[in-house]
């Protein structure tokens, strides 16, 4: 009865936020620019929801918590990142939208195209996101199959209904689009919140009486865990450092982060939500007061497992329809977030790869079935990958994020320098991923650096150098002064 309560409540929240969604954008009609980036359309409201939407994921509601169980202070890097993000965003977020509106762009190797002049880079860059974003949807994927295992008191297959719950958000995309990502993450917003202040608070209340005796019990039982190691352990000091670097650097460096810039009615609403939406960080404070929570009521969980460490907790304390409205949360926080990937996936295979460089499917009629079958053929692939490659969630977001935060050299060259030539860009993305993988690959960390950092600072000499030895490549292509506007 128990299962059968909490699946009961996660069917009728997820079905609902669908319908909610398709309603919605039911009257509007379909082009690509509308499919893919709303028509440049969005307003600060809207544009703040969709961004929460695609930022604060599964990883947020298992992810903090499994880190901070498991490792303690070293998950605090996960506050730290999304603030620098935000303020890297407000400098150049504004910059690459006004570019993007000036030259029509869709997608994010469009930029690369048009800035570097760039067939040849464009291809890689659709690749490598392409590449890079799958690890991403899995961490979705790995998320959901959690959460239904939980709801599901063990009676349940939750790989199967991770498949079909999948295969649903992938009709939706192929229906919807951006729009109706926007408007699913209003939803998804409202019941994260309601979700993490009952994680956060009612959990300590209920166990310790308040968020201060929880902590004191933390430091009295485990008091190595709320500080962070040698200066060059693993996930020491100089780990979080560079950590928080490479994260915040390539926070709004994927394809769908992009797709949400490129989405904005002006810039003012893009520098309006590097403002507002660091607000969502107190939010994510909560998530690591469940884990510490957790940590000291359900100790002895490890690798995969610390991921759902306080959802054991409100199985085993609370009744069943409260755990179907947190798993409920949770599982918005996967499927959403997927819809935006999946998209912007799909759009950079149609449009960069189909249309550009085998000239096909030019009109807007043509391009829009591409993308839409794109979306399912990519989803199909997803899963499958999803099969067979299973780790703990904090492993395939920081995989993720070795891979995007090498084209942020090339946004902040582009925004500030007339001379840097595509061949430096090329060879600095390469550089970048080919250390990044090679140091993770082998495990390892020089001088306790993120693997990805060491890789992104050789992408940044490399297209440093080529700058250097280059002339101007594009005088419309400018910053000025302390804002990043395009000379006209």
């Amino acid at each position: 009865m128990n299962a059968l309560i909490a699946l009961g409540t996660i069917a009728v929240v997820v079905l609902g936020t669908i319908l909610f969604a398709v309603a919605s954008v039911r009257r509007i009609r379909m082009s690509p620019h509308e499919y893919i980036i709303g028509g440049r359309g969005f307003g600060a409201v809207f544009l703040w929801v969709l961004l929460a939407g695609e930022i604060y994921t599964s990883f947020t509601f298992l992810g903090a918590a499994g880190w901070t169980y498991s490792f303690g202070a070293p998950a605090f890097y996960i506050l730290a990142y999304g603030t620098f993000g935000y303020v890297l965003g407000y400098f150049l977020l504004p910059w690459i939208w006004s570019y993007a509106k000036e030259r029509g762009l869709l997608t994010a190797p469009d930029f690369f195209a048009a800035r570097y002049g760039s067939k040849t880079l464009a291809t890689i860059v659709a690749v490598v996101q392409f590449a890079a974003v799958i690890p991403y949807v899995t961490l979705q994927l790995s998320a959901i199959e959690i959460f239904l295992k939980i709801a599901g008191y063990g009676t349940v297959n939750a790989e199967f209904g991770a498949v079909l719950s999948f295969i649903a958000i992938i009709a939706f995309v192929f229906a919807t689009g951006l729009r109706g990502t926007a408007w699913a993450s209003i939803v998804k917003d409202a019941l994260v919140i309601g979700a993490l202040l009952f994680v956060g608070v009612a959990i300590p209340l209920h166990f310790f009486g308040s968020p201060a005796v929880m902590f004191d019990q933390v430091l009295r039982a485990h008091p190595n865990h709320v500080v962070l190691g040698a200066l060059t352990a693993p996930k020491g000091s100089i780990w979080f450092v560079t950590t928080v670097l490479l994260t915040g650097i390539g926070f709004f460096m994927g394809p769908h982060s992009i797709a949400a810039v490129y989405s904005a009615k002006d810039a003012g609403v893009l520098r309006r939500n590097a403002m507002f939406l660091p607000l969502y960080q107190l939010v994510l404070l909560l998530v690591f007061f469940a884990g510490f929570s957790a940590l000291l009521i359900a100790p002895g969980l490890h690798g995969p497992a610390a991921d759902q460490s306080f959802l054991t907790i409100v199985v085993r304390y609370y009744p069943a329809w409260i755990v179907g409205f947190v798993v409920a949360t949770g599982t918005l926080c996967a499927l959403v977030p997927s819809t935006a990937l999946l998209l912007a996936t799909a759009s950079i295979v149609s449009k960069n790869i189909v249309s550009d460089l085998f000239d096909r499917a030019h009109d807007d009629r043509a391009r829009l079935l591409v993308t839409r079958v794109m979306v399912v053929a990519i989803g199909l692939l997803a899963l499958g990958l999803w099969i067979a490659y299973k780790t703990t969630l904090v492993s395939l977001l920081l995989l993720y994020y070795n891979g995007v935060t090498q084209f942020t050299p090339a946004f902040v060259f582009g925004a500030l320098s007339r001379r840097t030539p595509a061949w430096g860009i090329i060879a600095g993305i390469v550089a970048g991923i080919a250390v990044a993988l090679a140091l993770a690959l082998t495990n390892t960390a020089p001088f306790g650096c993120n693997p990805g950092f060491v890789g992104l600072i050789a992408n940044v000499a490399i297209v440093g150098v080529a700058t250097l030895l280059s002339k101007a490549n594009e005088p419309a292509a400018i910053a000025t002064g302390s804002t990043l506007d395009p000379v006209p």
